[in-house]
């Protein structure tokens, strides 16, 4: 299954790492040298200390649901997955981030634990999607 028509992330020259490891089938996350934060999402200067001594460190891909909600209509978003549940999930490795859980709404709770998987998409740059399934 291909991700579209749902939009496709515009990939930056910041990004464009995180999403050809994603294409790879590897959640990255920055980590900053020079305070030790390890934050998502990608940019050059650690959003801490301001440092430029940053790399990519490959995340473990699980964690646990933070905070859920649950869509039951949403315009573009193909019918056959819906109803969808928007999540942040917090990482093993510290950052948040919002994603997709692909479940059922009655299986997800807050601290529900979930694994990344990586959804396929048609664009001519190397971009895959990272969503969340409960272990």
């Amino acid at each position: 299954m291909s991700w579209e028509p749902r939009p496709v992330p515009e990939v930056t020259p910041e990004s464009e790492p995180y999403w050809a490891g994603a294409a790879e089938g590897k959640l990255l996350l920055s980590e900053c040298a020079d305070c030790g934060l390890i934050y998502h999402y990608p940019r050059a200067l650690c959003p801490d200390c301001f440092g430029e001594n940053v790399s990519w460190l490959e995340a473990s891909g699980t964690g646990e649901v933070y905070s859920y909600s649950v869509a039951h209509t949403m315009s573009g978003w193909p019918e056959e997955d819906l109803p969808l549940v928007l999540a942040y999930v917090e990482l093993d490795e510290g950052p948040r981030v919002m994603t997709n859980v692909r479940a059922d709404p009655e299986d997800v709770a807050v601290g529900t634990r979930v694994r990344v998987e990586f959804v396929d998409t048609e664009t001519e740059e190397a971009v895959a999607i990272p969503v969340f399934v409960p272990e």
